[in-house]
């Protein structure tokens, strides 16, 4: 189990890298094949993010894949709503959360498959 888990660690942190949503995967992993609570696995995914970050950065720099005033207005809205979201997911029903996350994925995944870049 151990070896599924380390396989699985490195997979989810190379599609991370390419942008694809490698953190989702690992928390679905965590929280529906190794029995991990939702909080946990959020947190997991956190510490997870610190390593796989910085490697990713780097290479969407050097293909100059990033748009800096985006940036800017991301984080900004990041710090803004940080804290009070984390708040409000404390004090929600974990199935709720566990549910509301599927949605945002969900949502997320059929937004991307009808994206269409603009030429």
């Amino acid at each position: 189990m151990t070896i599924l888990a380390v396989i699985i660690g490195v997979a989810t942190g190379i599609i991370s890298g390419f942008g694809i949503g490698g953190g989702s995967l690992l928390v679905l992993y965590l929280t529906a094949v190794m029995g991990v609570s939702q909080y946990t696995a959020g947190g997991i995914n956190l510490l997870y993010f610190i390593g796989c970050a910085p490697a990713a950065l780097i290479g969407h720099i050097k293909n100059h894949a990033i748009e800096w005033k985006a940036v800017l207005w991301c984080a900004a809205a990041g710090v803004a709503v940080a804290v009070p979201v984390s708040l409000l997911a404390a004090n929600i029903e974990v199935d709720l959360l566990r549910r509301l996350f599927g949605m945002g994925l969900l949502y997320i995944g059929v937004k991307e498959l009808r994206y269409r870049k603009s030429e």
